[in-house]
């Protein structure tokens, strides 16, 4: 078979995603759809579509197509498969969200969901620093123009040129220091990288000074600290369908970038990264927990436990390079990717809840919104109670192993005093948490109105809550999917 048809069947889910974006967007000139049902139901068909070709393009193998620029293994496949489900579930529950406002009842959202969606299947796939660079690049332009959408809102716009120019200094770090890496080993390509390494083929201070700026590019990616004054301000800026989108689905393909720039591409220069992204995960850890006690508004709450959470799998992927023992590697990492799809999934449901009690005109971004919704729908308490317990890591809720499976790594690493100190923070965290449990089950409520939502946002959001108390119940089948899916690929 023509090796070029053989690429196009290797990438086919991105393919079909390209294709059905650009077929959307023409749909949308000629179809007169005041609610877009038809294209929403066009872009869930897609991501199910992409789902399909991602199941039975896989082969277990690790696969390189278009010259070495993609790459298809398990591990990717596995993050895509995350990947579509999560995007699927935020465009349902912003489904009624969307519909109450005008500004966001527009075609060019779903496609700009849909090119978002692109750029992270990009990432989770380059095997290359340009095709990172261009997965980036494709996300960040999508999300810059889905923030900015509601244009009559000051708090949208000036969220959307925060996120814009950080997010352009941050490329600007990236791409700089992939450019330094190129001139010491003379390859983008992220094997032949390691090649170079492996051969000290190589300009040593060159790479230190590139390994820096990559660093810095990716914990922006991130959103740790101290990359992370835009995370804050974007999330609350940001319409809540949006900020759903920001504070889910790009930490996988952030995940993706990092495993395989740091650890397929870098792993020589562990000792040098191993202690940038220990700063990183230490500081996040503690700022991220602090910062979030003294918030009012709950979106800009979750940002920053979002910067705690993502200290904790940058603790896995730190501790994976200690000893270098193979089996114990593979564990650290494992777990790491583990607390990532674990978060994605607590993060989604939250944001999932918000949306839940917002109507027309009103945002339930408070605290105080949150006060007695035990006596206005008890179930829904119940859910965003499990939801909490599972981010603040109370068992037997998956971010509860989620934080366990990260700390028997860092212990087995040797490194108890780190260990203790996550259990502090996390501790800290748990206040945060818990407050919302206390305002929903123990204040009287401010709101009296009655909880409108579709019956398939409603059915969806329980299933979501069930999912984090079953899964925490029985999380060995992730946790062996991805020690499975890793050890397959790296």
């Amino acid at each position: 078979m023509n090796p070029y048809v053989l690429d196009l069947i290797t990438a086919s889910p991105e393919v079909l995603v390209l294709a059905m974006g650009c077929l959307i967007l023409i749909l949308d000139l000629f179809v007169k759809d005041p609610s877009h049902t038809s294209t929403f139901v066009l872009t869930q068909l897609t991501l199910v579509g992409a789902a399909i070709l991602t199941l039975f393009t896989s082969t277990g193998e690790v696969v390189y197509a278009f010259n070495g620029l993609y790459v298809d293994d398990l591990m990717g496949d596995l993050l895509k498969l995350v990947l579509y489900l999560t995007v699927m579930v935020t465009m349902f529950y912003a489904r009624p969200y969307v519909l109450q406002r005008p500004d966001l009842r527009r075609g060019e959202f779903y496609v700009l969901m849909l090119f978002a969606t692109l750029g992270m299947m990009v990432m989770i796939s380059a095997n290359h620093l340009l095709t990172i660079y261009l997965g980036i690049e494709l996300l960040s332009l999508s999300v810059y123009a889905l923030v900015a959408m509601n244009r009559d809102s000051v708090a949208s716009t000036e969220a959307a040129m925060k996120y814009f120019v950080l997010g352009a200094l941050a490329s600007g770090l990236l791409l700089y220091g992939m450019s330094m890496v190129y001139g010491a080993t003379g390859t983008l390509s992220i094997p032949e990288i390691s090649d170079a390494l492996v051969a000290n083929a190589s300009n040593p201070t060159v790479l230190i000074f590139g390994l820096v700026f990559i660093v810095s590019g990716l914990a922006f990616k991130l959103g740790v600290v101290p990359f992370h004054m835009w995370v804050p301000d974007v999330y609350q800026g940001a319409p809540t369908a949006i900020t759903m989108l920001i504070g889910g689905a790009p930490k996988l393909a952030a995940f993706a970038i990092t495993m395989r720039l740091l650890v397929s591409g870098l792993l020589l220069l562990a000792p040098d990264w191993q202690g940038m992204l220990l700063i990183l995960a230490v500081l996040s850890l503690a700022i991220g927990n602090l910062a979030a006690i003294p918030q009012t508004n709950i979106k800009r709450m979750l940002a920053y436990s979002t910067i705690s959470h993502m200290g904790f799998v940058l603790l896995g992927i730190v501790v994976g390079v200690v000893g270098g023992d193979a089996r114990f590697a593979l564990n650290a990492y494992s777990s790491s990717m583990f607390y990532v799809v674990s978060y994605v999934m607590m993060s989604v449901a939250a944001f999932g809840v918000i949306i839940l009690l917002s109507r027309a005109g009103f945002e339930a971004d408070r605290l105080d919104d949150f006060k007695g919704l035990n006596k206005r729908s008890p179930w829904f308490a119940a859910v965003m109670m499990m939801i909490m317990f599972s981010m603040a890591g109370v068992p037997f809720f998956i971010g509860f192993f989620a934080k366990f499976s990260i700390l028997q790594a860092v212990v087995a690493s040797g490194q108890i005093g780190l260990a203790i100190y996550a259990v502090l923070m996390s501790l800290i965290g748990a206040f945060y948490y818990l407050r919302i449990v206390k305002l929903m089950y123990f204040d009287e409520p401010i709101d009296e109105t009655p909880i409108t939502a579709p019956m398939d946002m409603r059915v969806l959001l329980s299933v979501n809550g069930v999912a984090i108390a079953l899964l925490g119940l029985f999380p060995q089948t992730i946790m062996s999917l991805c020690a499975f899916s890793l050890l397959r690929s790296l």
